[in-house]
């Protein structure tokens, strides 16, 4: 491969990985560039909402001549066609690839590639399918209902749920009280192929930012569709590209609910292991401490913001921020204590963020888990200048991708009568935080 295609395929890596899409990622082995994984998390408001669907990028030795082989991971093992364009076997169909004038041009690039999956992950997927653009007649309606469902639960069940499960360590399906179901293995069955997993930390943390948005589309599917309930075959369906199985809405609920669990007492026990690691008097220990420190000492300085920080029990690896809401705004009053659980493998792991005091805000979620998202990873001052700033920021551009209270983001951006109930609700819920 020719030096100028690695600068390129190196240069739009790098453009994806500091842009502000929330919705993709992107990452290589140092050792070689032409190889890379990406993962794009479901829009919102489609039946792949928040779910984590992972990719392969080969570059050839002509790109950008030549458009890259894309292939898809998150399959159900090879067993689950996610879309029309998105095959059972892994293999992605584009339109660069089809009609005429819709070729492959060197003017585009990986991100492109990723915007144009994601756009095939539709409201409507049925749409998809060549012939079924303009599907109008009432069995045609009742197939793209029948469609959609089928998608969302496979997105929770095999995107989201098992590829969790993969990274915890959790039994497929084992969880008290509820029948294993016939799950077939996805993520773990890849995994043991492919040790290589970029997005383990990242899926975590987007795990703990959509835990409600997930379990109110497991409750609200859960009426619709009863537990056994056979998915509906597609006319465009075959033998050996099919979407098959059963709604299990039940399972999934005490399955995500496994998971939740898990990663809260994952993060609390970053507690016990970074105190070991200040007895070993290892860098990373002093380094935090380092960091505290001069944090603590910039804000003394800083008349704008009004905040105390402290390191719970002496432990450089937990911290209490206690924030002050600044006067003539909707915070005014109150005190929020906010805890941030630090790995000692930072910042190749990043904090969780955890509000101890409740508060009703379209960042925050109903369990107090807070959506925000550092400049720099690996600087702590960073994540502290963020969480301040997804707090108070009074009028913030509209992205679903960080609205981790459905209620409240809701009511934020709905019409002027819903604005202000939710402006009382943050203020009642700022009012309390004084008294808790």
């Amino acid at each position: 491969m020719s030096n100028q295609s690695i600068l390129r395929i190196t240069r739009e890596l790098s453009e994806i990985q500091r842009g502000s899409d929330l919705s993709l990622a992107v990452a290589c082995r140092d050792i070689d560039v032409r190889h890379v994984r990406a993962l794009i998390i479901g829009p919102p408001d489609t039946p792949y909402e928040f779910g984590f669907f992972e990719f392969t990028v080969k570059f050839t030795r002509d790109y950008p001549t030549k458009a890259p082989a894309v292939t898809a991971i998150t399959t159900n093992g090879g067993r689950t066609r996610f879309g029309p364009n998105l095959y059972s076997g892994g293999r992605v169909c584009l339109t660069w690839r089809g009609e005429r004038g819709e070729e492959w041009s060197s003017a585009q690039g990986l991100e492109s590639i990723l915007i144009s999956i994601q756009s095939l992950m539709s409201q409507n997927p049925y749409e998809n399918e060549p012939g079924f653009e303009d599907a109008k007649s009432d069995y045609d309606k009742k197939n793209q209902e029948a469609y959609v469902a089928k998608i969302r639960h496979e997105t929770l069940r095999i995107s989201v749920i098992e590829r969790l499960e993969g990274y915890l360590g959790i039994e497929r399906g084992r969880v008290p009280g509820v029948a294993v179901e016939t799950a077939e293995e996805d993520y773990q069955s890849n995994a043991s192929d492919t040790p290589f997993e970029p997005f383990k930390d990242l899926c975590k943390r987007r795990f703990l930012w959509y835990y409600q948005s997930y379990m109110i589309s497991i409750e609200t599917e859960a009426k619709k569709h009863k537990d056994g309930d056979r998915f509906e075959k597609m006319p465009f369906e075959g033998p050996v590209n099919i979407m098959e199985g059963t709604f299990q809405y039940s399972s999934l609920k005490t399955r995500m609910e496994v998971i939740y669990d898990k990663l809260e007492k994952e993060a609390m026990s970053w507690a016990d292991e970074g105190l070991a690691a200040v007895k070993k008097e290892m860098s990373i220990a002093s380094n935090l401490q380092r960091q505290f420190e001069q944090i603590v000492e910039n804000y003394k300085k800083n008349d704008a913001v009004t905040l105390d920080l402290e390191l719970v029990d002496k432990n450089p690896f937990v911290w209490r921020l206690v924030l002050f809401g600044r006067p003539m705004t909707n915070l005014d009053g109150g005190m929020f204590r906010i805890l941030i659980y630090i790995s000692p493998k930072f910042p190749d792991i990043l904090p969780r963020v955890k509000f101890e005091t409740p508060i009703f805000h379209h960042r925050v979620s109903p369990t107090g888990v807070l959506c925000y998202e550092p400049t720099r990873k690996d600087d702590m001052r960073s994540h502290i200048e963020a969480i301040i700033e997804a707090i108070e920021e009074e009028s913030p551009a509209y992205d679903p991708r960080t609205l981790v209270n459905p209620e409240a983001a809701k009511l934020f951006w709905g019409p002027p009568e819903d604005k202000k109930i939710y402006n009382r609700k943050l203020r009642r819920s700022v009012q309390d935080s004084a008294e808790y």
